[in-house]
């Protein structure tokens, strides 16, 4: 029978005793806990939990998943700790009071079940999971620059172990199903159809609670719980930088002290209107922005034709097909498909583990010499050789098989559509798709509009791109786009620093010390430096960009970088560089050549309007390069600094080290560089 109470997000009927409670938040694809979900939940709690009761079944209705956590848009309205601090102990109360039910309760789980939603579930006395690798259990909080606060953190230890429970807070990471059974985070996985059935048995046989076992809490005994935090210390130290992160860092403290809800509570307010999350959010949600806007057109593409078995054009067909697609990849060089279909195997053996998972992907891969799958291809991506002539004559003979509502793209990271389409009877069906490499890593694919694309193309591209997990982000086509034309400069500054004398250690360094991923010297032996001379010879021109020469000598003598052992970099056979020791510092002011280099490009793509805001560079540059992410993009983190302060500095360094710094007329305009509201879900 059916309880009737006055909720609008959650389903509740009764049959043999049993509440079968089901999330459904209204008017979202998935489930998140806002504060009105909470308060409906508590409701529903304070009416059950008198009742004589055999047990009591929480599942959603989403097909996507349980729950991906709190409800991220609220974070923007908090205003001090105080109030984040309240907000937690709202999530505590709701939580405790399942916890304290007198009758068993069971969490249903399937697909993602995140964060708020993981530690609903952790509240719960059973969590029985659906058996399949779409199912992701995780506590991915410090991701957005906090950590739990709904008693996450004091509830897992004891559940699965002090070490496994800090490595799953500690690294935001997720495990499948399977996994969380060996862990101990879940108590029983079963196939879809089953898992009801599963809560009643649960219910009716009341079995012990997992605990972890004596070994697995040892870590947390008092005379090595001090030895361990400090070990554990020492590891995060090489990892994340606490000035930059320090959400990790407050997890192992709070652990370190077996601190209480209330301590939880607390640090998560301080963390939750720091600087660092308040950036984390604000990217979190510009991705989220983006996915949005591609879903809201269908794509209509089964079949994916790749064109050049390099390795963008290798790594793009082998994340499709990943994906779900019918992909064909055609290259002249057997050879080159051979290396794409080991390198597949490879790629979903690690990621989907069961053979049929593996051979149903591979499937789906066909390498296609001989380019039949061009006549059965809804979309058609070429990823040749970076040679406008080149590309020109291939999209003509494309366009003389592919059927008319084919979509024809292009991977090119720095040709202008405009010059493509002159070999196209009908350029407004061509669109380019910048991937970014590696493709199984980096999330953001450049969506570029020419002058001729059609809106339709534009739709299907987005859509496509959020269909393979990726980030659409819409850019103008000019030369280098966005994030190479923005990278370039700070690439090349890096260059120029070098050839000026300065240690490339220290410069890399200098680098990562500010928050990049990655320094800039490596970066390009990493991409490739005939690649980045390439790029940077073809922006010289529009941009004015001056190429070092040591640069164009390193490629004159095959020192490519990492493809081939020695760059600016020697690199061992494990592709690890060898570094040198740093000696002594340097008066030159690295840092500030190197990002303000970076910044003035930005605001000058704004001004020429290669994107429509600072928030769309943000969201490119710290997706598709790694910028700093909890300084939350280029634009985020001028706005910080102040437009008059850098065009000061950038006037500086023009007299000093020459025109290339002379500021961007956009500093001087406000209304340009001022963010958007990232638009609620």
């Amino acid at each position: 029978m059916s309880v009737d109470i006055d909720v609008v997000n959650w389903r509740m009927e009764e049959a043999d005793e049993t509440i079968v409670l089901t999330l459904d938040v209204a008017g979202q694809r998935a489930n998140a806990l806002s504060s009105t979900v909470l308060e409906e939940f508590d409701r529903i709690l304070g009416q059950i939990e008198s009742r004589p009761l055999q047990g009591l079944v929480i599942r959603s209705a989403k097909v996507n998943g349980f729950i991906v956590g709190a409800d991220v848009n609220e974070f923007q309205k908090i205003v001090d700790s105080t109030q984040a601090a309240a907000l937690a102990r709202a999530g505590q109360t709701v939580f405790n009071r399942l916890a304290g039910l007198p009758f068993p309760s069971v969490a249903l789980i399937h697909g993602n079940c995140l964060g708020g939603g993981l530690e609903l579930a952790l509240a719960c006395t059973y969590r029985i999971a659906r058996e399949d690798e779409a199912t992701r259990l995780g506590l991915p909080e410090v991701r957005l620059g906090i950590h739990p606060g709904f008693a996450g953190s004091v509830r897992l230890p004891p559940l699965i172990g002090d070490l496994a429970a800090l490595d799953l807070m500690l690294t935001g990471r997720t495990v499948s199903a399977r996994q969380a059974f060996a862990l101990g985070l879940v108590d029983e996985t079963v196939p879809e159809r089953h898992l009801l059935n599963a809560a009643h048995a649960f219910i009716a046989r009341h079995p012990h609670r997992r605990r972890a076992t004596w070994w697995k809490r040892a870590p947390s005994w008092p005379f090595l719980r001090q030895p361990v935090f400090r070990l554990l210390q020492r590891q995060l130290h090489k990892k994340a930088n606490p000035d930059h992160y320090p959400a990790p860092y407050r997890v192992l403290d709070l652990w370190r002290r077996a601190a209480s809800q209330e301590e939880e509570a607390l640090s998560l307010g301080e963390l939750l209107v720091g600087r660092t999350s308040r950036n984390l959010v604000s990217i979190f949600l510009l991705g989220e922005e983006l996915k949005r806007n591609g879903r809201r057109n269908p794509h209509g593409i089964a079949h994916l034709h790749v064109i050049g078995a390099g390795t963008m054009g290798a790594d793009i067909a082998i994340w499709a097909a990943f994906k779900g697609f019918r992909v064909s990849l055609q290259d002249q060089q057997p050879e080159a498909l051979a290396r794409t279909v080991k390198k597949a195997y490879g790629f979903y053996r690690k990621k989907l583990k069961k053979p049929v998972a593996i051979q149903n992907a591979m499937d789906r891969l066909m390498p296609d010499a001989g380019g039949n799958g061009l006549r059965r291809a809804d979309l058609v991506i070429e990823a040749i050789v970076e040679n406008a002539d080149v590309k020109r004559g291939l999209f003509r003979t494309i366009e003389s098989i592919v059927r008319p509502g084919a979509l024809l793209a292009t991977n090119t990271s720095s040709i202008p559509l405009e010059v493509l389409g002159e070999a196209l009877k009908d350029p407004s069906r061509l669109v380019g798709l910048h991937f970014f490499n590696p493709v199984a890593q980096m999330q953001l694919v450049e969506i570029v509009r020419g002058k001729q694309t059609s809106d339709s193309a534009l739709e299907r591209a987005r859509a496509f791109t959020v269909a393979i997990e990726r980030l659409p982000l819409d850019v103008r086509s000019s030369p280098g786009f966005l994030v190479n034309r923005v990278l370039m400069p700070y690439l090349i500054e890096a260059m120029t620093l070098a050839q000026e004398g300065i240690p490339i250690e220290q410069i890399d360094q200098a680098a990562t010390r500010f928050g990049m991923p990655m320094g800039p010297v490596l970066l390009a032996d990493t991409v490739g430096l005939d690649i980045c001379l390439s790029v940077a010879e073809m922006l010289s021109g529009p941009l004015g960009i001056s190429v070092p020469d040591r640069l164009r000598e390193a490629v004159e003598r095959g020192d490519l970088g990492k493809k081939s052992g020695r760059g600016f970099y020697v690199f061992d056979r494990s592709g690890r560089p060898r570094h040198r020791a740093v000696r002594g510092h340097t008066d030159t002011p690295v840092i500030e050549r190197l990002i303000l280099r970076m910044l003035n490009e930005a605001a000058a793509c704004l001004r020429e309007g290669v994107v429509d805001d600072p928030d769309s560079v943000d969201v490119g540059m710290v997706f598709g390069t790694g910028f700093a992410p909890y300084l939350g993009g280029p634009m985020r983190y001028a706005e910080a600094l102040g437009e008059v302060g850098i065009a000061s500095s950038l006037r500086r360094l023009a007299q000093e080290y020459g025109p290339r710094f002379e500021p961007d007329e956009a500093w001087a305009r406000s209304d340009l560089l001022t963010h958007h509201t990232v638009p609620r879900s």
